[in-house]
């Protein structure tokens, strides 16, 4: 597991000093009550749900790697060996659905758990005319994740980030998707309550 977590490092860090002025813009969406409770940083131990298979772990363990960065960056620290005792828990969770031309959605398996949140996602597409041939199908990627009391369960914040790139394209790869959302995701923590905003 410490050997998946450090190649997970190795490609974010790979992906995001490369490609990161090659990514579109995130939308990104938070829930808390932060402006009536501030949510005070601690110890904090990172939860999927997943049923990954063994060839989907790495890929899991990016996006993993990616939040824990940016919860460190913004004062959490990592409980370690002491997972168990963590002050907070972090549930991750990534959905990434294939957008075709023509309109349509379908799934695309990356193994990193069920969805955190209970709302919904999707943004409309606006299609223009290409005239080199056709169009390539995008895919979308929305990071989740909810962070919660340990000692009694109770949600402080929550939210989504969600990404769409052209299949094939870097922005569409596990290690830039994963840096690129998790910091938009925790940009400005704990950000705007309820309020959809699009980060560059």
């Amino acid at each position: 597991m410490a050997w998946n977590k450090l190649l997970a490092a190795g490609a974010l860090s790979l992906f995001a000093t490369a490609c990161v002025a090659t990514t579109p813009p995130v939308d990104v969406t938070r829930f808390h009550n932060a402006q009536d409770a501030q949510i005070p940083t601690g110890t904090i131990a990172i939860i999927s749900s997943s049923q990954a298979t063994e060839n989907q772990t790495l890929e899991q363990s990016t996006y993993e790697a990616a939040v824990r960065q940016e919860l460190q960056r913004i004062g959490f620290s990592d409980p370690a060996g002491d997972a168990a005792n963590g002050e907070y828990v972090a549930r991750v969770s990534v959905e990434q659905s294939r957008l075709t031309a023509g309109g349509g959605r379908s799934p695309v398996s990356v193994g990193v758990g069920g969805r955190t949140g209970s709302y919904g996602s999707g943004v409309g597409l606006g299609i223009g005319i290409n005239l080199s041939g056709k169009p390539k199908d995008k895919i979308a990627t929305e990071l989740s994740v909810r962070i919660t009391r340990r000692d009694d369960g109770q949600t402080l914040w929550e939210g989504r980030s969600s990404v769409e790139a052209k299949e094939g394209s870097p922005a569409a790869q596990p290690g830039l998707a994963a840096a690129k959302l998790a910091a938009a995701l925790f940009r400005d923590f704990p950000g705007e309550s309820g309020t959809t905003i699009r980060v560059p």
